[in-house]
């Protein structure tokens, strides 16, 4: 009775101390996804070369390698610093999040009503959805500094939280809803739906965000 038993314990034995393999991504051809996590520090992200730098932080931390990646934000003219649109600084695509869905096609797609842009679709470096309207926290508000068009916004008032090196409970920035709805002048644009009330974390929280914001490779 013992040598008919023994083979089978040490089988299961066996069966059960084998690996179990993780779940499969696509996280190698990501070329687009929303910061897990902000500056921590509102709006003052570093400026554009700070924001890229924490782009390519979280994507390397993912597993993704040898790819440049650029914040979707727009600098003004101010400080002795030039105007840059934030489409003209995300490559040409097309692009896809952590899960292998191609979001847009192109610059044109991505500011067009066929991108495929959504709460579903625009997910973190991790794969992760990120809170929308009606969850606690709501964080749908994302950085952008940006027009419906992807240009920076003509005039001398603030939209880019003094191209993103502030923190104070002054100023503003423009930012999107990821989700596609809320408030604002534009409450479905990823992109564009209303200013800030101000840079702080506090700010940026109050009105359903967390300093996130759009990472793409280039």
């Amino acid at each position: 009775m013992l040598s008919i038993s023994l083979p089978v314990v040490i089988a299961s034995v066996s069966l059960a101390a084998a690996p179990v393999d993780p779940p499969v991504f696509a996280q190698q051809d990501m070329s687009f996804f929303i910061t897990s996590v902000g500056s921590g520090d509102g709006a003052n992200l570093g400026g554009l070369e700070g924001a890229d730098k924490h782009c390519a932080t979280l994507a390397e931390a993912a597993g993704v390698r040898g790819k440049t990646w650029h914040a979707y934000l727009s600098q003004q003219a101010v400080g002795g610093k030039p105007a840059i649109n934030a489409r003209d600084r995300i490559g040409k695509g097309p692009w896809k999040n952590a899960k292998g869905v191609v979001v847009a096609t192109s610059v044109d797609d991505l500011h067009s009503d066929a991108n495929k842009l959504s709460k579903e679709n625009s997910i973190t470096e991790k794969g992760a959805m990120v809170n929308g309207r009606g969850d606690t926290p709501n964080t749908h508000d994302i950085l952008t500094g940006s027009t419906l068009d992807g240009r920076v916004q003509p005039g001398d008032g603030d939209s880019t939280c003094s191209n993103y090196s502030s923190n104070a409970a002054t100023g503003s920035a423009l930012l999107g809803h990821h989700d596609r709805q809320g408030g604002g002048a534009n409450p479905t644009s990823w992109n564009s739906a209303h200013p800030s009330r101000g840079c702080g974390q506090d700010n940026l929280r109050a009105t359903g965000g967390a300093g996130l914001f759009y990472c793409f490779s280039v």
